[in-house]
């Protein structure tokens, strides 16, 4: 079954990731879509990849620029188009390109609407901010499946902002940013550090909450007996003053750049905790969101941090694991107070969770096809 796929970023190692779902599900997807980097890949997973150009962190005029251009020059992509049975756009920019591109090439298939995130754009009051919900509502009208990575997203924007599931009536799909993992299923070995200070907090995937990276850098250079913190992934330098210099003057608190799946078991297993708290947009989406290091914390052996009065924080009470805080300044006391059985116990309550909380198999796969397809009423509570 031949699918396309409208996707920000083609260097998102989450892009790949899905394509790898997809096609686990039996699709094959052609993807199309903009890139981060200086360079396009030329494929992920064997897919075939159609480059629309580079566009650029936090420059959202030169993306809206950029979207409408590919927009309006859908009808040349007809080719790679031809023969597709459905369609799925991620984010917000690639649905407009997305639904330009199916009535241009005059293709019948039914369209998905993947939504990770929800800007802060789309949450003011301002003429911008109206102006861009009005345009999403508009093409969600045309939409056959909304997928969420969060239950929050539907609960606290789509629905009540956006009248999903009253005036929008439209078909919604759960997919956690779950492990994927199309094996046999045995839980990778990872290593196991000596439980006791320094305790070790590693910080995982896109880098871009300046707060947090104070939080560490200040705990880190202040108590070096008591916590050492290391970053690997990809930082949005737009989001920092001067990511670079503030980690090389930080004492105690290393970047070792990105890394790739494979590489899960060995950082989150050399790591005590995972910090998995967000400030970026705080009472927003960083409230609603379900970051995939929760899950890839959990499945690996680190124990997530999270705050308590968020969804990540909910999603670990609701599973009796994880560190859940008040407040990031407790965080301090409470590594003071804990002892190596105290860890023991928050290690071996990962452990005994149920894995299909962290991990998706081939059957989650062969249901996200199926409901993009529009085979039946979307199951819920699938995993990415």
């Amino acid at each position: 079954m031949k699918l396309a796929y409208f996707v920000h970023d083609l260097t998102d190692p989450a892009v790949r990731r899905r394509v790898r779902m997809l096609q686990a599900g039996g699709a094959e997807p052609v993807v199309l879509g903009f890139r981060r980097a200086a360079a396009a890949p030329q494929d992920l997973e064997g897919a075939p990849v159609v480059d629309l150009g580079r566009t650029y962190d936090a420059r959202l005029g030169h993306r809206a620029l950029a979207t409408a251009q590919a927009a309006l020059g859908a009808r040349r992509w007809r080719d790679h188009l031809q023969g597709a049975e459905a369609i799925l756009a991620r984010t917000l920019e690639m649905l407009a390109v997305a639904d330009s591109a199916r009535r241009a090439c005059g293709l019948s298939a039914p369209l998905t609407y993947e939504c990770l995130d929800i800007h802060r754009l789309m949450l003011g009051d301002d003429v911008k901010s109206r102006a861009a919900r009005t345009v999403e509502r508009g093409l969600m009208r045309r939409t056959d499946l909304l997928i969420i990575s969060s239950p929050a997203f539907l609960e606290a924007y789509f629905g009540p902002r956006q009248g999903v599931g009253r005036s929008l009536p439209m078909r919604t799909l759960l997919v956690e940013n779950k492990v994927l993992e199309l094996g046999p299923g045995s839980k990778p070995a990872a290593p196991s550090p000596p439980p006791g200070p320094p305790w070790r907090i590693a910080w995982l995937g896109a880098i871009r909450c300046r707060r947090s990276l104070d939080i560490l850098a200040d705990l880190a250079a202040r108590r070096p007996d008591l916590v050492e913190v290391s970053l690997h992934g990809r930082p949005a330098h737009v989001e920092f003053d001067d990511f670079d210099g503030q980690v090389r003057r930080s004492p105690n608190l290393a970047y070792h750049g990105p890394y790739a799946a494979e590489d899960l078991p060995r950082l989150y297993g050399g790591a005590h905790f995972a910090w998995s708290i967000d400030f970026m947009e705080e009472g927003l989406n960083s409230a609603w969101l379900l970051p995939n290091r929760v899950y890839e914390a959990s499945r690996h052996g680190a124990v997530p941090i999270a705050l308590a009065g968020v969804q990540a924080g909910r999603f670990l009470a609701d599973r009796g694991i994880g560190l859940r805080l008040e407040g990031p300044s407790e965080l301090e006391g409470v590594l003071e107070r804990m002892r190596p059985d105290d860890y023991a116990r928050l290690r071996g309550a990962l452990g005994e969770a149920p894995r299909e909380s962290f991990v998706a198999n081939a059957k989650d796969c062969r249901e996200l096809v199926g409901a993009i397809l529009g085979r039946g009423p979307a199951p819920q509570g699938l995993a990415a």
